[in-house]
């Protein structure tokens, strides 16, 4: 078969940046190897202008021409829009399926003659939520429980067929790469210091204030002042500098003067963007890897790649991370917990915790590429040409019952923490009211519980409640 597929991010022959492309790149290669062409169209960007291959039979072709650097991709003048709309229409008439990655194409009438399955690989970016509310393909998929309830639960309330067109399929990893590996000479030659003298902290993220980075900062100065632990050295990331942009230099001056004020500028490391093929070696070189930010992930890689190199991860208790793994097998806190992530990280790094058995079998039992790859090359093969879904408006009355909205939850102290505001708040009555009725709560219960119906109200507009 002839297959087109579409990344909105750029795509680089010797760099995967992050983990929306490399899972785009593992699929495309998957179909590849099975015989298909694959071709795969996205965004250019300065060092990524002219066609390159993967392997055999992927050939990516950095033609289109979105707004770089991320974000505001259609921030382009209408000539730029009708031209991607233009070429995107010329390779699908040629093809016989198209896969979407990332949802983020948002000309539904582009593919309507063409058996299409869409991937929505993130829960907040606005083009891949467009892409969610704007699908009319054949199969949506999503890569967690969590992704498939929070659609639901938005676009799904207004498109009733969603639910019998919507697959969840777990990101894969390769558990071959992703295994304890030594350090080659050319991973050491990235770093500054040498990591054999020295307890080394992985804070593998993006340079995003959500990701977690003044989380991690505001652990690393508990243990360093309050634990003592001097010979810390905190592993960061610096983006390509093709992704530089004016916020992006800014917030990393803001970091700067952070670490400055916390007196630790000899913990913190920034280094170069990492190769793929180097990660296993860059997660097994740690003793801990901090994943606190309150992003709320569709899947969270990081986490799961340095449990399969043997470092233990600490994770805040956010979206996906709630469910992936159970409490028992990854070290959980409450977002900004920073006093409790410092005892567990110190405890790890005293004790010299390596990730245990029972984690490293739920991880290969659940989340293995191969699973993955298969299901993915099952549902774009078979997919079919699809008729866009059905709006059904229903309104907001009496009859309406309303539950607490899957990005929320009640933490042990009985607050409720939303992954979208990143705080905590308070349900008072309205929290006892949802105990006592697990099937949804009407606005006659929350009256007899001397609720008025504008409370209902105010807590459904600002996320805590949906309607069911």
């Amino acid at each position: 078969m002839r297959i087109v597929m579409f990344s909105v991010n750029p795509l680089f022959p010797g760099y995967v940046m992050g983990g929306a492309p490399k899972h785009l790149q593992n699929i495309a290669l998957y179909l590849g190897a099975l015989g298909h062409e694959v071709t795969i169209l996205c965004t250019q960007s300065p060092k990524s202008k002219d066609p390159f291959t993967w392997a055999d039979r992927v050939q990516v072709l950095p033609i289109l021409r979105f707004r770089q650097p991320f974000p505001a991709p259609y921030a382009v003048p209408a000539y730029d829009l009708a031209a991607i709309v233009q070429t995107m229409g010329e390779y699908l008439a040629q093809a016989d399926r198209f896969y979407m990655h990332d949802g983020e194409l948002l000309f539904p009438y582009l593919y309507q003659d063409i058996p299409t399955v869409v991937s929505l690989r993130d829960n907040v970016y606005p083009e891949t939520i467009h892409g969610g509310f704007l699908f009319a393909g054949h199969r949506l998929i999503l890569i967690s429980e969590y992704s498939r309830h929070y659609y639901a639960a938005t676009v799904g309330r207004f498109f009733p067929e969603l639910h019998e067109r919507t697959i969840v399929i777990h990101n894969g990893l390769d558990w071959e790469r992703f295994k304890p590996t030594p350090p080659s000479e050319e991973l050491l030659n990235l770093l500054s210091f040498d990591p054999s003298e020295h307890r080394v902290i992985l804070h593998p993220h993006r340079p995003e204030a959500t990701k977690g980075i003044r989380q991690t900062l505001a652990v690393i100065d508990l243990l360093v002042h309050q634990y003592g632990m001097t010979t810390i050295k905190t592993l960061i990331p610096k983006w390509l500098d093709v992704q530089e942009s004016p916020d992006l230099l800014a917030f990393y001056q803001q970091i700067e003067q952070e670490i400055e004020a916390r007196q630790l500028g000899d913990h913190i490391v920034f280094h170069e963007w990492i190769p793929q093929r180097l990660m296993p070696e860059y997660y097994s070189l740690g003793d801990v890897t901090f994943s606190l930010g309150s992003f709320p992930e569709s899947f969270g890689n990081a986490v799961y790649e340095s449990l399969g190199c043997g470092t233990p991860s600490i994770a805040a208790r956010i979206s996906t991370h709630r469910e992936l793994l159970p409490d028992g097998l990854l070290d959980k806190v409450d977002f900004d917990d920073a006093e409790a992530a410092a005892a567990i990280a110190a405890s790890i790094i005293q004790s010299s915790r390596r990730t245990s058995p029972e984690t490293l079998a739920y991880l290969k039992t659940y989340y293995s590429i191969e699973r993955q790859l298969q299901a993915y090359a099952d549902v774009i093969l078979n997919a079919e040409i699809a008729s866009p879904m059905q709006y059904r408006h229903a309104p907001i009355d009496e009859s309406t019952r309303f539950k607490l909205a899957p990005w929320c939850y009640a933490n042990a102290l009985g607050r409720v923490y939303h992954d979208f505001r990143a705080d905590y708040a308070s349900l008072g009555v309205l929290g006892t009211l949802l105990d006592q009725h697990q099937d949804g709560i009407t606005f006659t219960d929350a009256r007899q519980a001397d609720l008025r119906d504008e409370d209902i109200l105010r807590w459904y507009r600002e996320g805590y409640l949906v309607p069911m």
